[in-house]
């Protein structure tokens, strides 16, 4: 099969959900007020002439400087200073399918409001409330606990582990990448929300893409969708890495679960909360490493101690947000009881001793140490937050969502001159 091909079926299937979800929320009369569906395909034309510019620009760059190439054999010939015409469906399928998913959650999210102070009482849209709010559906809230938007977040740790170590795609990889994608952030995110119900009734972010506000209806059905999801994911990864990835598969599930469940509850012990979300981000790099049998360096370690510190930096920047609804709740997170001004300087510390690590890695490594520098400035104009601003600093919590995605860009031109040094 050629790329172009390939290509072609990638977008198809992107345009026709990317389609399918866009009128799903254009054309409903929740949204009413809401984007036409001419100013949509504008909105959409418009960015994929961005992402095609760049695109062009950046695989040129790329592929000029050797980083990578593809067999002419497969490709249509067509170019666009060097990049190949198939390049584009990336950005393409990505300017189809996120603007639709986007206004479809957004959308679910609109359709609730009216009900959603109901929510803040004993229960979320039961069947026969006054207000008229429809009932949330367990999948729909399944997909909302998730939080797509991160989903990224876990998946490409283990992926890259896995690729860089090994150097080739099989089926345990794609296996473990598509846990890591979905099954792992529902258990994560789902039991989140269950357990976190008291807070969330308080929180006006919850209900759209920063968290699902789960009716006690949904409760015990999210927890025995999160099991019945990942276990035989666990099963497998288990049996195929052999015992030296049950170590990391354990703490990665276990710290899944103690972070929000009753009983353990770690997120509401200060400092622990903050290593425990760490890591939900770090465990799955860990598990494609030892599930590829990769040879333990003093590189590799700073490289990991690095990548943890900056999950406990961003772990405690996020709960500053939420500081007024936890305290309410009556949750001990990190942020409530050192104070949201200490949390953020704390943040900032840590995101810069996160950098330099990164300088004590082998070539290419300290390039990554740059990745530090938004995050500071993101965080940085916080300083001096009070208790009582803090939930301002969710302007900077969905910046720093949109700088993951920056910086997955930057540390994958890195990990594709890894490649090249290392082939």
């Amino acid at each position: 099969m050629t790329y172009f091909w390939l290509a072609l079926a990638f977008v198809a299937a992107a345009a026709v959900a990317g389609f399918a979800l866009a009128r799903a929320a254009t054309a409903a009369p929740a949204t009413a007020g809401g984007p036409s569906d001419g100013r949509h395909w504008q909105a959409v034309g418009l960015a994929f002439a961005a992402l095609a510019v760049l695109t062009a620009v950046f695989d040129s760059v790329m592929i000029g400087m050797e980083l990578f190439h593809y067999d002419d054999a497969h490709l249509l010939g067509l170019k666009i200073g060097l990049a190949p015409l198939e390049d584009f469906a990336y950005p393409l399928a990505a300017v189809l399918l996120l603007p639709g998913l986007w206004l479809w959650l957004t959308h679910r999210t609109k359709d609730r409001e009216d009900g959603h102070n109901q929510a803040r009482g004993p229960a979320l849209s039961q069947p026969g409330d006054p207000s008229g709010a429809r009932p949330a559906g367990l999948l729909s809230q399944a997909l909302l606990a998730s939080r797509p938007v991160s989903w990224i977040n876990t998946a490409y740790p283990f992926a890259t582990a896995m690729l860089l170590t090994n150097r080739e795609i099989d089926w345990v990889l794609v296996l473990g990448t598509f846990y890591f994608l979905v099954p792992y952030n529902l258990a994560m995110y789902g039991i989140n929300d269950v357990f976190d119900y008291a807070s969330d009734l308080q929180n006006p972010r919850k209900g759209g893409i920063e968290g699902a506000l789960l009716p006690p209806r949904l409760h015990r059905p999210m927890l025995w969708l999160a099991a019945l999801t990942n276990i035989p994911f666990l099963v497998v990864l288990a049996v195929a890495g052999g015992p030296a990835a049950w170590l990391s598969l354990t703490v990665s599930a276990f710290a899944v679960v103690a972070y929000s469940a009753a009983g353990l509850r770690f997120k509401e012990k200060p400092l622990l909360d903050s290593i425990t979300s760490s890591t939900h981000f770090v465990s799955p790099a860990v598990v494609g490493l030892a599930i590829a049998g990769a040879e333990v360096t003093p590189g590799l370690i700073i490289l990991l101690a690095a990548f943890f510190v900056w999950g406990m930096a961003a772990h405690a920047f996020g709960a500053v947000q939420d500081i007024v609804p936890d305290r309410q709740a009556g949750i001990g997170s990190i942020a409530t009881v050192i104070g949201a001004r200490a949390t953020v300087r704390l943040a900032v510390v840590l995101w810069l001793l996160a950098g330099l690590a990164m300088l004590a890695t082998p070539w290419p490594g300290p390039l990554a140490a740059i990745v530090a520098i938004p995050y500071v400035v993101n965080c940085a104009p916080w300083w001096n937050v009070t208790d009582t601003t803090a939930a301002r600093t969710n302007t900077a919590w969905r910046r720093f969502i949109l700088l993951n995605y920056g910086s997955g860009f930057l540390v994958t031109l890195i990990l594709i001159l890894q490649w090249n040094i290392t082939s």
